[in-house]
């Protein structure tokens, strides 16, 4: 199988292609990997396909979220957030749809605020919950032809190990990858895969 990985260079993209490297795994992040991309420039996602051609899965874990109190956030802030989790992922789905092989699949990464919210999160609650009921119901439009998904990862151990948090109630990166795994292999389409279904 032939998947892009956009976000291939984060701690989750390494453990997702770590978990999948049988396949042929095509990476791609902002400034690294065999290929790069701006996701907030359309222009950019075309001449990537462009470069690679048709795939059968992409695979994206890319995107930037934004903390603060609610009662505090910016206009900047939420534009911030949107863009980097929300209309960047638009924007892919909108030029891979036509790159990716019939029955293959776009698979995108929320995260566990969207169900489990917490103070100071909610901007990030905001655009997972986005990403999750994206995915629900472009499936509904795209059927067989395009499996759509979303991955939503819990707090990361390698993660919280680097912002000096107990990581004690993190996940690893490792045991996140088998979620994504199961994005690309199954079946299932409108789905939300909550990482610990799959360790």
């Amino acid at each position: 199988m032939k998947i892009l990985l956009i976000g291939a260079t984060g701690t989750i993209g390494k453990a997702i292609a770590a978990e999948l490297s049988e396949h042929d795994i095509i990476t791609v992040g902002n400034t690294r990997g065999d290929y790069q991309v701006d996701l907030t420039d359309a222009g950019s996602i075309a001449a990537l396909f462009g470069k690679t051609g048709k795939v059968d899965a992409v695979i994206s874990t890319a995107g930037s979220i934004v903390f603060g109190p609610v009662a505090e956030l910016t206009e900047a802030q939420v534009t911030e957030a949107l863009d980097g989790k929300v209309t960047n992922h638009l924007n892919l789905f909108r030029v891979a749809k036509d790159y990716i092989n019939e029955g293959g699949s776009l698979t995108l990464t929320s995260g566990d605020l969207a169900q489990n919210p917490m103070p100071g999160g909610a901007l990030v609650s905001l655009v997972n919950g986005a990403l999750d009921s994206f995915a629900k119901a472009a499936a509904l439009e795209t059927g067989a032809a395009l499996r759509v998904n979303s991955v939503s990862p819990h707090f990361v151990k390698e993660t919280m190990e680097m912002m000096g948090m107990d990581s004690s109630a993190g996940i690893s990166a490792a045991d996140t990858a088998k979620a994504y795994r199961h994005a690309v292999e199954s079946t299932e389409s409108g789905k939300v895969f909550d990482v610990p279904d799959y360790i």
